[in-house]
């Protein structure tokens, strides 16, 4: 119940992003900056905890592998934000759902891993979603986000896939140094202290939000099998799209609404298959 709950949490507070960037009037650079800062010292502080209470610490030594991952989750996290900042909650939370078949896509085109049939049903079918809401944004000036989005879910699916491969890679500790990565390229590029003491607030907020959502994630995830802590985190889309209707009243067109359906049910009649496959594999 524990793991449960936590993952459920994770998924909850991760909805929570799109409505924090849209809340703040900084430019998404400034943002993934304060974002990294306050989000990698509050993971950093709890790799170390963590540490503390295992007998045989794993090593943190990132190496290339480490530096590859850190880099492309800076990147998915800079179109991340951007994507936000130019299109619809519900089309960056709908698009990113489909990272999973993007992931499985790439596992096989990388190392080879065999895709089932249920991925690649599942797989068309949200192709078809995200195609009906990217083709209803031309001539509204949502392509571009809906196209950032379609960057930031590439790279989180890339990522996903080496986490599979590289599994010696410390992957928390990567995260961290991928948002010490964000903080050091806003601080060159941008101008982060050029901000209100409202959006001072926000970014914090912002920031420890990634961090408790990731801690959430990463401690309920080892309490519950992988097919349920995958399900459950699903639920991050619609939370998503609830928060950007409750606190922004953005409700998207009816051809965004009813690609995102396709897609959902997509998702999660895959997660729920997967679910229900491992659950009568624990009762046999």
């Amino acid at each position: 119940m524990l793991g449960v709950t936590l993952v459920s949490a994770s998924a909850a507070v991760f909805g929570l992003a799109g409505v924090l960037t849209k809340s703040i009037h900084a430019d998404p650079l400034t943002i993934n900056c304060w974002r990294g800062f306050v989000g990698g010292l509050l993971i950093t502080a709890y790799v170390f905890w963590r540490r503390r209470r295992e007998t045989a610490p794993a090593p943190l030594r990132l190496g290339w592998r480490g530096w590859l991952m850190a880099v492309i989750g800076a990147l998915a996290s800079i179109a991340f934000i951007a994507a936000f900042k130019n299109t619809y909650v519900a089309n960056v939370a709908i698009i990113y759902a489909t990272a999973p078949f993007v992931a499985a896509l790439l596992a096989w085109l990388l190392v080879r891993e065999r895709v089932r049939s249920q991925t690649l049903l599942a797989a068309c079918l949200s192709l078809a979603g995200v195609g009906l809401m990217v083709f209803s944004g031309i001539g509204t000036g949502r392509p571009f986000g809906d196209g950032l989005a379609l960057l930031m879910t590439f790279s989180s699916a890339l990522y996903m896939v080496l986490i599979r491969k590289f599994r010696d890679t410390p992957v928390v500790w990567a995260g961290a140094v991928s948002a010490f990565l964000l903080f050091a390229l806003g601080w060159f590029v941008a101008d982060p202290l050029a901000i209100s003491g409202r959006d001072a607030l926000l970014l914090a907020a912002f920031g420890a939000s990634f961090a408790l959502a990731s801690v959430l994630w990463t401690e309920g995830s080892r309490l519950i099998p992988a097919a349920e802590a995958g399900l459950l985190g699903s639920a991050e889309v619609p939370f998503a799209i609830f928060f950007g209707w409750l606190f922004l009243s953005e409700l998207p067109p009816a051809a965004s609404l009813i690609g995102g359906i396709i897609v959902l049910a997509a998702v999660f009649a895959h997660a729920g298959r997967d679910w229900l496959v491992a659950r009568r594999m624990r009762m046999a």
